[in-house]
């Protein structure tokens, strides 16, 4: 019995030691313990259709900050996406350049994302399409390094501690790719037809099949369609905004970044939301400040910034199970909320992908496909017009909607009543090599 004390305690010793060598030695993760950092920019993540086009993808492109010089084999990961109301903006903004360098310099791996941008109408009615493909290609930027990590593994990433956050629309988007997990959800604003003709709540903007999930979210500024999207398991978050925002409102009220574009739930709304469901929840009011009081490179802004990393370092270091000791404690929440009654929702129609397409990208066999999108009819042009092709159109949950050999040199896929969405087209030879294409109908 002593013998089997004896291997459970040193296991726990074990696990215990696992964690705090994460923030041990010279304190990595917990200080600034580089004085240098690295930055590859445009890696290409991902690519999809922007508003203006359904013809022309967009290439998604990432820059990727990494200590000077490191040699870990596995860094936890933090991707930023930055704001601008979801019309503008751009990776190499200061805010989010700043910390991405802040914290690649404690020893974390950062990767500031572009997204797509633009909207229209300027309403609710355009800005929800807009944040919707804005969640779509973080999810793709979140995927491309899972893909990294069971491929080349050039980026070295711990896959099991990745984090997103972001300033303003930035967060706002990383908060919905971490809570808006139902299409129930998402229907008060967008019909299960569009939702699924733009690929669902996944999206199809790269690196399909990959794992999306992360380990926390860090919302700076941000908001949440609904506070009550925060249920029991979902991932603890941290939270960082000020009383008197005007753009997005630190309680419940319209987003206005110059023109009132949606109604959302602040930061205060869902640390109220957090308080029920349970989700832990690290929140830390700036008493009378505006809008991203931290962007830019006054004293002011640089002193809201050393607050922002000192405190989003405690929130990390805690994720990733250091026991050092926090650089600042949470304040209290400025003011009362009042909750609004709601009924959860539970439905949820599975947008998942074809589990057995790894990637679509392997078009060896295919010459053409066009139109692509298209209302009608798709042409499926064939390189080797010889042999016998097996044709397989499955939607996105998987579900097989046709399957035809032919011998021709072009086969034609006829909308008919398949309806909006998005389908796999893969073909096969007699040899078995495959390949894979996205088909939309619009």
């Amino acid at each position: 019995m002593n013998k089997i004390y004896s291997t459970l305690f040193a296991a726990m010793l074990t696990i215990a030691a696992g964690a705090q060598t994460l923030c041990s030695g010279a304190g990595r993760y917990a200080t600034s313990v580089y004085t240098t950092y690295t930055v590859t920019s445009n890696i290409t993540y991902g690519s999809n259709y922007p508003l203006t086009s359904t013809t022309t993808q967009s290439v998604l492109t990432l820059d990727f900050y990494e200590p000077a010089a490191d040699t870990a084999q596995a860094r936890p990961l933090i991707i930023w996406a930055h704001g601008g109301s979801f019309i503008t903006g751009s990776k190499n903004d200061q805010d989010v350049s700043e910390l991405s360098a802040r914290f690649a310099k404690r020893g974390f791996a950062c990767a500031s994302i572009d997204y797509r941008l633009g909207f229209s109408p300027f309403d609710s009615t355009g800005v929800i399409p807009a944040l919707l493909r804005a969640v779509q290609d973080m999810k793709a930027a979140v995927r491309f390094f899972y893909k990294d990590k069971s491929t080349i593994n050039k980026y070295k990433i711990d896959t099991n501690n990745i984090f997103i956050g972001g300033s303003s629309a930035g967060a706002i988007t990383a908060l919905h790719v971490a809570y808006l997990n139902k299409t129930c959800e998402i229907n008060p604003y967008i019909n299960q037809t569009t939702l699924a003709a733009s690929g669902g709540i996944d999206g199809g903007s790269g690196n399909q099949c990959y794992s999306s999930r992360v380990k926390g979210v860090i919302n700076l500024c941000g908001a949440l369609g609904k506070y009550w999207w925060l249920e029991a398991g979902d991932v603890p978050l941290c939270s960082m905004h000020g009383t008197i925002d005007g753009t997005v409102k630190y309680g419940q009220g319209i987003a206005n970044p110059g023109i009132p574009i949606m109604y959302l739930d602040g930061s205060r709304m869902i640390a109220a939301g957090t308080a029920v469901s349970g989700v832990s929840h690290k929140f830390y009011t700036w008493y009378g400040a505006n809008h991203v009081p931290y962007a830019g490179t006054g004293a002011p802004q640089v002193a809201y910034m050393d607050t922002t990393e000192r405190f989003v370092r405690d929130y990390l270091v805690g994720r990733l199970g250091c026991t050092n000791p926090p650089l600042m404690t949470p304040n209290t929440p400025y003011g009362a909320v009042t909750a609004y009654s709601y009924t959860p929702c539970t439905a949820n129609v599975a947008m998942a992908c074809n589990v057995s397409v790894r990637e679509i990208q392997n078009n060896s066999l295919l010459e053409e496909v066009y139109p692509n999108p298209s209302n009608e009819t798709v042409n499926v042009v064939f390189k080797n017009s010889t042999t016998v092709h097996t044709i397989t159109l499955t939607d996105m949950t998987g579900k097989v909607i046709q399957t035809e050999t032919t011998k021709d040199a072009v086969f034609v896929i006829r909308k008919n009543n398949m309806g909006q969405g998005i389908y796999f087209l893969k073909v096969t030879n007699e040899q078995g090599e495959y390949s894979v294409q996205k088909i939309i109908f619009y």
